[in-house]
């Protein structure tokens, strides 16, 4: 009898759990794949797959209110027709005409738990891709809708057109704006117009723009430099994937042990190894320089290249700038054709390519070349691509692991010098960001088991007032049993902020968290002992 009674009970439940779970996904669907139209304008085939992949992170939450509301709901019409007291009087206690909503209860909280750590990063990552696929058509569909569209994930550059065609893939009336790291502008190219290519990789797209009859501007020598032909490489890099609320256990606990696996802490201490890489090299070309009638070379398959200058100074992590009084000679290898000879007040090297195996490109000015054919030539621009690193900066790295290779041990023992200001700003930076992450890492963990236990209490929470209320409106229950949801998720919160807050202890936010959900549970075991006496 008890068993039928179960079988009855459950299928009362299952039936508006179910019912309820349809309803608030196609509610909270919509309102899930709203931001992605918004920012992303996504086109409308495109919404219906991103709905599905966004599903895991709506049934994180539609299935806990569901089950809440099913059995607040259902067992507070068992009490409010009296069949719990039928039930009683026929000897059956109350306790197990629970068991029913506590198995409720415990499928919600292990289908949570999944779904937050397995299922909802995989679809995340699945809606990514999707996106990624189609970036060529949402860059063109947020430029014909509002005139410009930035690059994620960074937003480091801006690309303004007058008019794009989709099916030439160009644009026509460019202005593309490079964005330094305080909100600052730091370079304009104007262009007649440009050619867009998606070149993919597998964790991002590289966004190529070849523009035509361009103009740009930019600090000091850059500015109004024109030219005929530019090619600019950008990557369309993560939209979701690269936040750790996005991510699975295991690839949490591998960011743990290994924060390079990480792409923004990668970025960044890839960043620091260039700014680094540029400072070892500026001192070692000081030094060199800094002997009479020293000169430092470099060299290439073609050419070997030899200079001297009054002074080298780092300009940004992939820049240096030769000064006063620059002679550059630059011979074939084959030597078949005679050494010409460069005059300027001003150069650069730029380190160009792979952060961690970058090569160098010479850039000159308003040089004079001399050789023996023609004694004085006047040169706006000379370029020298794929200079080798010198092997008194490139062996002293391990590219193997980056994170050694760039601690303040490190680089107070390999350079000359003090590191600049820039180098140590960077160096915190990554310090923090890599502090931060772990603590994210830490508090979502927690968070997310915090909130998948405590759908039992909530559900419990819900039967018992259900069954105490059944005198007042059948959402009167429901309405009461939201409360202790509200305060869960309020503690959740609080407790993840306090952890991710570098300024405070971590273990006061953790504790915070499971504080709620205990509170929760003696709360619960009062109401079921006051049922008891019923």
């Amino acid at each position: 009898m008890v068993f039928t009674l179960h079988r009855y009970i459950f299928r009362e439940v299952f039936k508006v759990f179910a019912l309820a779970t349809v309803a608030l996904t196609l509610m909270m669907s919509l309102g899930s794949i709203l931001r992605p139209v918004q920012e992303y304008g996504v086109g409308p085939g495109q919404v219906i797959d991103l709905m599905v992949y966004f599903l895991p992170i709506t049934l994180t939450f539609v299935l806990p209110m569901a089950a809440l509301f099913a059995t607040t709901l259902v067992y507070g019409r068992l009490a409010c027709d009296n069949e719990l007291d039928a039930c009683r009087a026929s000897g059956i206690p109350l306790l197990p005409l629970v068991y029913p909503g506590l198995a409720l209860a415990v499928m919600v909280a292990i289908a949570n738990l999944l779904l937050s750590f397995y299922v909802m990063p995989a679809f995340v990552h699945r809606a990514e891709s999707s996106l990624k696929n189609d970036a060529r058509q949402i860059l063109f569909r947020n430029i014909q809708r509002k005139g410009y569209y930035v690059l994620p994930p960074d937003n480091k550059y801006h690309i303004y057109a007058d008019y794009a065609d989709v099916k030439n893939n160009t644009l026509s009336g460019v202005v593309a704006a490079e964005v330094a790291s305080k909100n600052s502008i730091k370079k304009i190219i104007t262009a007649e117009s440009a050619r867009i290519t998606f070149i993919p990789h597998e964790k991002f797209n590289e966004v190529r723009i070849t523009a035509h009859n361009t103009i740009q501007i930019g600090p000091d020598e850059d500015t109004g430099f024109a030219a005929e032909w530019l090619s600019l490489n950008a990557e369309f890099g993560s939209l979701m994937g690269d936040n750790i609320k996005f991510k699975k256990i295991d690839e949490m606990k591998k960011i743990k042990f290994a924060p390079l696996a990480f792409d923004p802490i990668a970025r960044l201490a890839r960043r620091v190894y260039t700014q680094f890489t540029a400072e070892l090299l500026a001192q070692q070309i000081n030094q060199t320089l800094s002997q009479p009638n020293k000169s430092f070379r470099l060299y290439n398959d073609r050419q070997i290249i030899e200079f001297v200058a009054k002074n080298c100074a780092v300009r940004n992590e992939t820049q240096l700038i030769l000064t006063d009084d620059v002679i550059i000679i630059e011979r074939p290898v084959s030597g078949d054709s005679p050494p010409r000879t460069l005059h300027c007040q001003k150069a650069s090297l730029d380190l160009e390519g792979d952060e961690l195996t970058p090569t160098l490109t010479l850039d000159v000015r308003n040089a004079r070349r001399f050789t023996e054919q023609d004694s004085d030539t006047l040169l706006s621009r000379y370029i020298i691509r794929g200079l080798v690193m010198p092997q008194q900066v490139s062996g002293r790295f391990n590219s193997a692991d980056i994170l050694n290779d760039i601690t303040p041990q490190v680089i107070s023992s390999a350079l000359l010098a003090s590191p600049s200001n820039d180098l140590k700003s960077l160096q915190n930076q990554l310090n923090r960001k890599i502090t931060k992450t772990l603590a994210e890492i830490r508090a979502e963990t927690h968070s997310r088991l915090v909130f998948g236990v405590g759908c039992i209490t909530l559900i419990m929470i819900g039967i018992a007032l259900g069954v105490i209320l059944k005198d007042g409106h059948l959402l009167t229950a429901f309405a009461a049993s939201s409360v202790p949801a509200v305060a869960l998720i309020t503690f959740i919160i609080m407790g993840k902020n306090l952890t991710e807050n570098l300024s405070a202890k971590t273990l006061s936010g953790i504790t915070l968290m499971w504080a709620g959900l205990i509170v929760l549970s003696f709360l619960a075991l009062a109401l079921y002992r006051r049922l008891l006496k019923y």
